[in-house]
């Protein structure tokens, strides 16, 4: 059995010691600070990786019947496993983050937009699942990459997925 230390993991320094998701993350956010994509690092990558995707949903928006259905906000793909994480406002950006980052793609949201687009919140005690894939296979997506193109793409080339949950209050 692999000790805790080895396994594949993905964290935020974003995310306060209690689990908390702050609110500059949200499209509520603090000030003048808001809808900042949060930081995000992973940790021991599996050796066979090509590449790692991530998607962040809440998972405890409820749809008009009031059913749970998860709200996407974030989907990003070819991420190299070379890299380390994504640091904090890393969404949207135009500048080059190096040669690293140059074919990583963010896909359409929930909000029907490219990028991170943070919560605004009905109510509090929203959970938001960070899953990070580390997949054996590069993926081609085309021009619009949501998360159900994501999903089926990576059917059968999933390597290990970690998974973050943080709580908004």
């Amino acid at each position: 059995m692999a000790n805790a230390s080895d396994e594949f993991r993905v964290a935020s320094s974003g995310i306060d010691h209690e689990g908390r998701l702050p609110r500059k993350y949200t499209a509520e956010g603090q000030g003048t600070k808001k809808d900042i994509s949060p930081p995000i690092e992973w940790h021991n990558v599996p050796d066979e990786t090509k590449t790692l995707a991530l998607v962040v949903e809440d998972i405890n928006e409820a749809d008009p019947s009031g059913m749970l259905v998860p709200w996407t906000l974030w989907v990003v793909i070819n991420i190299p496993p070379t890299l380390k994480g994504l640091p904090e406002g890393f969404s949207g950006k135009e500048e080059d983050n190096g040669e690293a980052s140059a074919n990583i793609k963010e896909g359409n949201n929930d909000f029907k937009v490219p990028g991170w687009s943070g919560p605004k919140m009905p109510s509090p005690g929203h959970r938001f699942e960070f899953k990070l894939y580390a997949l054996d296979t590069e993926i081609d997506l085309g021009n619009k990459v949501t998360k159900e193109k994501l999903l089926d793409a990576i059917d059968g080339h999933v390597l290990e997925e970690a998974v973050l949950t943080a709580l908004y209050e």
